[in-house]
């Protein structure tokens, strides 16, 4: 199956923004599916209300790779709201698009960095539901996945 990427898609891809970890993550997020082959961790550091950095390490697709980049981009400097409200569809507009069958990998990023965020609210003794909501533990997206 042939898709057609956009040149961000293409450059976040070649040239992912934010890979690693971050030791002394003030938040980590992991979703995914091993089945569905795309598996995306977030590591957030969080000064204030502040995220002063993220990190990403993705097993996946071209398509999860770039989009777990573009996440990271778009949330770092941001406080804890801003990231909250970020979209899969943003996220897909900021890579100009992404093939139908690769929407859940934005899917996965917006997820991502919600869990980070609910493990952040965790780890502060808050719980994180009525801020983040219920993050799904799997992707419900694998029948899609190709």
């Amino acid at each position: 199956m042939a898709f057609s990427y956009s040149e961000k898609v293409m450059d976040h891809f070649a040239n992912p923004r934010n890979v690693g970890e971050i030791a002394d993550a003030d938040g980590v997020g992991e979703v995914g599916n091993s089945k569905c082959g795309d598996i995306m961790k977030m590591y957030l550091k969080i000064e204030g209300n502040t995220i002063v950095d993220v990190k990403f390490k993705t097993f996946g697709c071209g398509a999860a790779i770039a989009t777990s980049s573009m996440a990271t981009e778009l949330i770092k400097g941001k406080t804890i709201d801003d990231a909250l409200k970020l979209t899969n569809k943003a996220v897909m507009e900021a890579l100009d698009g992404l093939p139908p069958v690769k929407v859940h990998c934005s899917v996965l990023a917006e997820q991502a960095i919600k869990s980070a965020l609910s493990d952040y609210y965790t780890r502060q003794g808050i719980d994180p539901t009525p801020i983040v909501g219920d993050i799904g533990d799997h992707c419900d997206h694998c029948d899609h996945c190709g």
